[in-house]
């Protein structure tokens, strides 16, 4: 059944509404892996865990505006709901990097 957009969870189902949100949390359970694993370390040279974070977190930003140009114009107050989880999702996902300055 396909339901419309004009409602949150209607819109949530849209790709480019969830990436962002799957891409962040990757991105956190990588940083919180690692600080797991290896605990807080500060290296010269960043490892592949910084790599993996870096593209998660670069690539939001294609997926996001594509979600901002679709949807604002057509229903912008739930897109800007949507944008906005968006946006705490990857300060979450950040918050350990500056917390622990990796």
């Amino acid at each position: 059944m396909d339901r419309h957009p004009r409602f949150f969870g209607a819109m949530m189902e849209q790709p480019s509404a969830y990436l962002p949100l799957v891409m962040s949390l990757s991105a956190l359970a990588v940083v919180l892996g690692n600080i797991t694993v290896y605990g807080v370390v500060h290296q010269a040279d960043e490892g592949s865990a910084a790599h993996i974070f870096q593209l998660l977190m670069t690539l939001q930003a294609p997926v996001v505006l594509y979600f901002a140009i679709k949807w604002i114009p057509q229903q912008p107050r739930r897109a800007l709901q949507v944008l906005a989880l968006q946006a705490g999702a990857w300060l979450m996902a950040c918050a350990p990097v500056f917390f622990f300055k990796l």
